[in-house]
C-alpha cells in the first residue's frame, strides 16, 4: 500500500516537471556583443557570441570612445516574436546601483542596442569592478519571461579625461530673499515741448470762434436753452470741463488706475446729460428756432 502511494506521487511530480517543461518561455536566439572604437570601420573591434545558457566568459572592454552593440534575436516557445519588454540591465556589484537600456526590436524579433560611456551613469564610471549586465525579456500572456546574466562590462577611463563631479542635487528649503526692482515709470516730454503744442492749441481757439459766427452761430438762445434743461446743459459743459481736467491731472500727477475710475464717472455723466441736452437741442431745431 505505501509503494502504490509512492508510485502515484512520483508519476504525479513527473507529470508536472513535464507540464514545466512544456511551458512556453521567452529567451533569444543569434545573439552577440561588439565594441568597436571610434573610426575603426565596418568590422573593426571584437565581437563575441553569446547564449541564454552560455554567457560571455571573459569581460567585456568599454574604453572611452567605443560604442557597445548587442544584437539578438528574441524568441517565444523558440519562435522569433517581439516581446512588450527588452532591455540590458546594468549593475554595479558592490553598491547595487542598477541601470536599464531598451532594445529597439522589430516585429520579426529581431533587436539590438547601442551603449557608451556617455550613458552610464557617475557611479558606473566609478566602479572599480567589472559592471554585470543581464537581459531582461517578457511580455503579456502565460510564456515565461527570461531574465539571466549575459556579460560583464569592465569600463576603461580616458586617463587624460577627468570624470565629471556630480552636480549638487535640488533640496528644498528656504531661500535668500527677493527684493523686486521695480522700473522707473513714464516720463514727461520736454516743457519746451509742451508748451509749443500748448501755445499751438490756444492759437486756434479764436479761429474756432470766427469760424461758428461766420457759420451763423447763434449764443441768444443760450437762456432759452439753461431754461428749457438747466441741469442737462450744465452738468454735459461741466462734464466736458472736469473731463480736460482729469487729462491734465494724469499729464502731471495721476497714474492710470487713479485717472480710470475719474474718467469713467464723469464719462457717465457726460452721456447722460449730453443725451437730454440733445434732445432739448432737437425740440428747439423742429419749432423753428435756428
Amino acid at each position: 500500500m505505501i509503494l502504490s502511494k509512492k508510485l502515484v506521487l512520483a508519476t504525479i511530480l513527473g507529470a508536472n516537471a513535464a507540464i514545466v517543461q512544456c511551458a512556453s518561455s521567452w529567451g533569444f536566439d543569434d545573439a552577440s556583443i561588439s565594441v568597436q572604437g571610434k573610426g575603426a570601420g565596418v568590422g573593426g573591434g571584437s565581437k563575441e557570441k553569446f547564449s541564454e545558457k552560455s554567457p560571455v566568459s571573459k569581460d567585456v572592454n568599454l574604453g572611452a570612445t567605443d560604442t557597445l552593440k548587442v544584437v539578438l534575436t528574441a524568441t517565444e516557445d523558440r519562435k522569433p516574436a517581439r516581446p512588450h519588454q527588452a532591455f540590458l540591465l546594468l549593475k554595479e556589484k558592490a553598491s547595487g546601483l542598477e541601470a536599464s537600456y531598451p532594445l529597439t526590436v522589430k516585429e520579426n524579433g529581431k533587436g539590438k542596442v547601442d551603449l557608451t560611456q556617455k550613458e552610464l551613469p557617475l557611479q558606473f564610471l566609478r566602479s572599480s569592478s567589472p559592471l554585470q549586465a543581464r537581459l531582461v525579456l517578457a511580455s503579456f500572456g502565460s510564456s515565461a519571461g527570461f531574465s539571466g546574466e549575459v556579460f560583464d562590462v569592465a569600463v576603461q577611463l580616458d586617463p587624460n579625461a577627468p570624470i565629471a563631479s556630480p552636480e549638487k542635487a535640488m533640496r528644498y528649503g528656504k531661500l535668500e530673499e527677493i527684493h523686486h526692482i521695480f522700473g522707473s515709470g513714464p516720463k514727461s516730454p520736454p516743457k519746451i515741448l509742451s508748451l509749443v503744442f500748448t501755445a499751438a492749441v490756444l492759437a486756434m481757439l479764436p479761429v474756432l470762434f470766427g469760424a461758428w459766427l461766420s457759420l451763423g452761430g447763434n449764443v441768444n438762445h443760450l437762456s432759452k436753452a439753461l431754461g428749457s434743461s438747466p441741469i442737462a446743459h450744465t452738468l454735459f459743459f461741466g462734464s466736458i470741463a472736469a473731463l480736460e481736467g482729469i487729462f491734465f491731472l494724469y499729464y502731471t500727477h495721476w497714474n492710470l488706475f487713479q485717472t480710470l475710475p475719474a474718467a469713467a464717472a464723469v464719462g457717465s455723466i457726460t452721456f447722460l446729460s449730453g443725451s437730454r441736452a440733445l434732445s432739448e437741442v432737437q425740440e428747439r431745431r423742429l419749432s423753428g428756432m435756428r
